[in-house]
């Protein structure tokens, strides 16, 4: 019986475009398309989910490979703030979810720095019974540890527990820990899937 349900956040219980991002800063769209194929679209970016080096230190890899951009660079991600952005469906879900008797759990790829200038985004964040954030880790999905961790860190039976997640790839390792998986697409797919793995009876 399915009784804690395991959620990414980004793509799932915040919006992540990067696209818009830079748009939001009046680029034209060729630029912005420019600016997040060196940022978001790089090796780099993941290095801030992983919070192994520090925001500095991640900018001047991405200029050092695109030192045309520098100043670009330096003015959009000085801070993450819009980086993520709320979706209104999260909390609603956390509550129902709740109400169908799971405890509700995140584990994400997010960084410290988009965790702390995103606030509104993250609002439903009080709500979750807790999780693992990959940047307190130092440690990215799906890296096997980080399943590990959070059934650790709560005890979690994982043949009580479904994972969701919007990006395929880090589905199978949970699978390996013996975790259900969802693959997010949409939220009324996802929504559908889980509730009936949650009235499933033993």
């Amino acid at each position: 019986m399915i009784r804690n349900v395991i959620l990414d956040i980004g793509g799932v219980l915040v919006r992540y475009d990067g696209l818009r991002y830079f748009r939001s800063f009046g680029y034209p769209e060729e630029m912005a398309r420019k600016l997040a194929d060196a940022t978001m679209g790089s090796t780099w970016w993941c290095e801030f989910d992983r919070g192994v080096f520090t925001n500095e230190e991640i900018l001047s890899f991405m200029i050092a490979d695109h030192p045309e951009l520098e100043a670009d660079i330096k003015k959009t991600l000085s801070h993450q703030l819009g980086v993520v952005t709320k979706k209104e469906t999260a909390i609603p879900w956390i509550r129902h979810l709740h109400e169908e008797g799971a405890k509700v759990y995140y584990l994400s790829n997010f960084s410290k720095v988009c965790l702390s200038d995103c606030e509104d985004a993250m609002a439903f964040h009080h709500l979750c019974e807790g999780g693992v954030f990959s940047f307190e880790e130092q440690m990215i999905k799906p890296n096997p540890d980080i399943y590990k961790r959070i059934l650790e860190k709560y005890d979690l039976d994982p043949k009580e527990c479904v994972f969701c997640d919007d990006t395929y790839r880090n589905l199978p390792m949970a699978e390996h820990f013996g975790i259900r998986t969802v693959w997010y697409r949409n939220q009324e797919q996802a929504e559908r899937e889980i509730d009936a793995m949650l009235r499933e009876k033993d």
